[in-house]
C-alpha cells in the first residue's frame, strides 16, 4: 500500500506539471483522485500535522499566486495552470488527512 501511495504522489506531481501544458477534461478529476489516494495511503499518523501545515501553505500560495502569475508574459498562463493543478491535487489529500486527524481526536 505504501508503494501505491508513493506512486500516486509522484504521479500527482507529474500530472500537475503536465496540466500546465495540456488542457483536457480528464486531468482535473484524475488529480482529485490521486490527491485522495495520497491522503488515504501515503500520510502516516506521525506526519499528519506536518503534512496539513505544508498543504495549507501550498494551497494558499497556489490560490493567491495563480491569478497574479497569469499576467506574466509568455510563461504566466502555463505557471498559473500548474499552480491550480497543484491546488486540485493537494487540497483533497489535505482534507482526507485533516479529517483523519479530527476522527483520531474525537476517539480520545
Amino acid at each position: 500500500m505504501l508503494k501505491l501511495g508513493s506512486i500516486a504522489f509522484i504521479a500527482g506531481i507529474v500530472v500537475s506539471v503536465l496540466a500546465g501544458f495540456i488542457t483536457t477534461p480528464w486531468i482535473l478529476p484524475l488529480l482529485t483522485i490521486l490527491g485522495l489516494l495520497v491522503g488515504v495511503l501515503n500520510v502516516t499518523t506521525r506526519e499528519m500535522t506536518t503534512f496539513v501545515l505544508v498543504a495549507i501553505g501550498l494551497v494558499l500560495i497556489s490560490a493567491f499566486a495563480a491569478p497574479q502569475i497569469q499576467s506574466l508574459p509568455d510563461v504566466g498562463p502555463v505557471l498559473s495552470r500548474i499552480y491550480l493543478a497543484l491546488l486540485l491535487f493537494i487540497a483533497p489529500a489535505a482534507t482526507v488527512v485533516a479529517l483523519r486527524g479530527l476522527f483520531m481526536i474525537a476517539k480520545r
